[in-house]
């Protein structure tokens, strides 16, 4: 590996992009302890508990606190602060992300600011063990500027992947990325597990337990930032930008963005998968942030085995990714992913008719998500990426996570609306079925290759 400034994988030895790769991977390690441990499972019910606190003191575990909070002079129940505060910062991601895409393509050394952004991240992680007593207000922020970070973070990541693969490579190369991720996220968050159950043994109590996990998922972040930030320190940002170098990185972002959505619709076969990414990824994110409510409220399993059902969908998860990727290969992207949302209608479908207390077929059904979770969302990573025109990879993959944040609230808005109407959380399951409907139609109706040779590039063998 030299130390020669690269643009594209394209343009690099075998060696040399099997090296960049193995580096990227580590980000996807290093970010899922956040998004597993933190944003997954930990901190909105704590956020929730330490609210309660504030609002009613000495409030016992299970009852149901009736005294607001002051926000900014509203008045928010102590039960909707975390959920609010996660759609305030998914709101204010899609604002600002679509920025993050074209200073990144503007900047000579993009790791620079994955590392600027993973570790400001990973330090409002490492301070959210600080939320203790009554400091809501502490827990609001962190979460905001960590989400914030989080997704800032992927979209320099996740444009890097074409400066280390070849069209060809990328289903693979992204699928082991996701894997790896999946992994690591799992491990970390089983190791954060047994101190919850154990804390008793351990000498500390639940809240202290929540406190250090929080911390660790901070640290695990930071440090295996590290390895990729200095492993892809040889990459440069884009050999292409439709404003000079002289305009500034700010406002030659500005008007890089300005061009970007102008553009757009040369592109028509790229915004009609981001449209049809963003359907059937919410349908994704729903089912996955429902799955406990359903299967406590509805199907009325304990709170051990919901934590025994997301370790089990973390790992399977690991190997449906892989296989995913393999498969891509000799059938390509497009079609393992239309599959994979087959598969999505028939875990839904399956969880409607799933009888209260089964929890031998609710895990079979855990295996079917993970499956499906890891090979869909890669495989739809490495095909946009051949959707975009060189140079402007960011900005282009800033509008994919900025408009699947700024959308990503549609699913759970159906989900809430069907339970309110029908207060039925079967009924409320059956309807994201629509998600995954609309999202397959628009894919199908793809023409993929022509939007690659529409962005200039060459299609892999099989997409």
């Amino acid at each position: 590996m030299t130390e020669a400034d690269t643009a594209y994988a394209q343009d690099l030895e075998p060696a040399s992009r099997e090296y960049l790769q193995r580096r990227w991977y580590w980000y996807d390690w290093a970010n899922s302890a956040y998004a597993t441990t933190i944003a997954a499972v930990l901190i909105a019910p704590y956020l929730t508990a330490v609210a309660k606190e504030a609002a009613c003191p000495g409030i016992a575990d299970g009852e149901t606190c009736r005294t607001n909070l002051d926000v900014l002079g509203i008045g928010i129940a102590p039960g909707s602060l975390a959920p609010f505060t996660i759609t305030v910062s998914t709101l204010l991601s899609a604002l600002v992300l679509i920025f993050v895409g074209g200073i990144a393509d503007r900047s000579e050394r993009p790791t620079r600011l994955l590392g600027a952004f993973a570790w400001t991240g990973a330090a409002s992680a490492c301070l959210m063990y600080f939320i203790a007593g009554t400091s809501w207000q502490l827990g609001v922020v962190l979460i905001i500027v960590s989400n914030l970070c989080f997704g800032a973070s992927m979209v320099v990541y996740d444009a890097l992947l074409v400066r280390i693969a070849p069209p060809d490579d990328r289903d693979r190369v992204s699928s082991r990325g996701w894997a790896f991720g999946y992994f690591g996220g799992g491990v970390l968050l089983a190791l954060n597990l047994f101190v919850l159950s154990a804390h008793d043994a351990l000498g500390m109590s639940e809240g202290m337990a929540v406190r250090i996990s929080l911390l660790s998922a901070g640290l695990w972040w930071a440090g295996f930032t590290i390895i990729p930030v200095r492993g892809l320190r040889s990459l440069t940002g884009t050999v292409a930008t439709p404003a000079a170098r002289s305009a500034g990185v700010v406002r030659g972002s500005l008007v890089q963005l300005r061009s970007t959505f102008g553009e757009l619709r040369r592109y028509p076969q790229t915004l009609q998968f981001l449209v049809a990414y963003l359907f059937f990824n919410d349908g994704i994110q729903t089912v996955i942030s429902s799955a406990s409510l359903y299967g406590k409220e509805e199907l009325g399993f304990s709170a051990n085995q919901l934590v025994i059902t997301i370790l089990l969908v973390q790992f399977v998860a690991f190997g449906g990714a892989l296989l995913f990727g393999r498969l891509a290969r000799t059938y390509g992207a497009t079609r393992l992913i239309l599959w994979g949302l087959g598969l999505w209608v028939l875990v839904v479908v399956a969880a409607f008719f799933l009888p209260a207390g089964r929890f031998g077929p609710w895990l079979a059904l855990g295996v079917g998500i993970g499956i499906v979770l890891g090979g869909t969302q890669a495989l739809s990573r490495s095909l946009y990426s051949q959707l975009i025109p060189r140079g402007r990879e960011s900005e282009f993959f800033s509008l994919y996570q900025a408009m699947e944040r700024g959308t990503s609230w549609f699913g759970t808005l159906l989900f809430g609306l069907v339970y309110q109407l029908a207060h039925s959380y079967r009924l409320s399951i059956i309807a994201l079925i629509v998600f995954f409907v609309l999202g397959g139609t628009l894919l199908a109706r793809c023409d993929v290759r022509a939007g690659i040779r529409a962005a200039g590039n060459t299609p892999s063998r099989v997409v």
